[in-house]
């Protein structure tokens, strides 16, 4: 059974859950996810990927409790967490290809092997150069609020849906990078609010506390996740990376680390010929304004909504593929340079 509806628009890939009827999300789901990360990084048409619910209600209730009894049935007996700590790591050792995952998968690590794959699933998001969107329509609870958590943008529903880490109800806690990814999204007070209470939040108290990006009326959730992927799809994949590397990578860290990285990501990328060309048409721009005799603000009228579009840039990545194709057939055939340039895709601009 597949678990995951895929289509795509544009650049812009959407992957449903369907794992009904509570949509938890299991270690056959997992799979899946990684397969979709596998095809998206094969892919550099592909810019922007959401995540959504096609289950009513529910977008990943929580983590299928019975998978995790199973896990811990097979070891048998009640282990310590440092104990546990070298099974992870002797399990995560060998977790090499899909074949020794499979062996693992039959052994009484199999809980442990499931765990580190929702760790790994967590860790390639946010290395991607590609932006996530979660469009959460339903319950996220547990597992369902870390996999939103792992998206870069989350919008939520308005409605009697909830999001949190309620772990600790069942004498447990976070587990899937809940307690890590919270503190750096919300700060280490709410975080741990809200993991000692176990309450889980509406949409509102949600967005109030940076949970969550954006709510939206539940039947516009699906077009505005869309839309602000589309509209991020624009953004160049170098930049998409560097920005999130710069946050989930140093955000947390030294101040003087971040600000070096930054530093030499920054320097980099402006001596790039896509970037260059960016700056020079902006520049264009401001100068035939000032020469109009029109103000800051008209500037921003007029020129802003264009730039969050991702206009400007598309026209600067369009000038670049045409200097370089027209630099190619004169050195192939000067006498064809009167053949005219094919215009890239949207999925080509870079």
């Amino acid at each position: 059974m597949n678990l995951l509806e895929i289509s795509r628009t544009g650049a812009v890939l959407t992957a449903a859950l369907n794992n009904p009827p509570f949509n938890f999300l299991t270690s056959a789901l997992l799979d899946e996810l990684h397969e979709l990360l596998d095809e998206a990084d094969k892919s550099p048409q592909v810019r922007a990927i959401v995540l959504t619910s096609a289950v009513p209600e529910a977008f990943v209730s929580h983590y299928d409790i019975t998978e995790i009894l199973e896990g811990t049935s097979r070891v048998g007996l009640a282990v310590g967490p440092r104990l546990t700590g070298i099974g992870l790591r002797f399990v995560h050792a060998l977790n090499r290809g899909t074949a020794m995952r499979r062996l693992l998968g039959r052994t009484p690590a199999a809980g442990i092997l499931a765990l580190l794959r929702y760790h790994d699933l967590v860790a390639r998001m946010r290395r991607s150069d590609k932006v996530f969107v979660a469009a959460i329509d339903g319950m996220a609870l547990g597992g369902g609020c870390e996999l939103a958590l792992s998206c870069d943008i989350r919008l939520m529903a308005d409605g009697p849906y909830t999001i949190g880490q309620p772990e600790i109800l069942l004498d447990l806690m976070p587990g899937g990078g809940g307690t890590q990814i919270l503190t750096r999204t919300i700060g280490a007070g709410r975080t741990l609010e809200l993991a000692l209470e176990g309450r889980p939040l509406t949409p509102t108290e949600a967005a109030e506390i940076g949970l969550i990006h954006r709510v939206v009326p539940p039947e516009a959730l699906a077009a505005e996740a869309a839309l602000t992927a589309a509209r991020l799809s624009t953004r160049s994949p170098r930049s998409v990376k560097a920005i999130k590397d710069a946050v989930y990578r140093y955000g947390t860290g030294p101040l003087e680390r971040g600000l070096a990285f930054e530093r030499a990501q920054f320097l980099a990328m402006a001596s790039q010929p896509g970037t260059k060309a960016a700056l020079g048409e902006y520049a264009r721009l401001v100068q035939l304004h000032e020469q109009d005799g029109g103000s800051v603000a008209e500037f921003s009228e007029r020129y802003l909504p264009s730039l969050v579009a991702g206009e400007i840039l598309h026209a600067a990545a369009q000038a670049v593929h045409t200097r370089g194709s027209q630099r190619a057939n004169s050195i192939q055939s000067p006498r064809r340079l009167d053949k005219p340039v094919t215009d890239p895709g949207p999925g080509e601009a870079a």
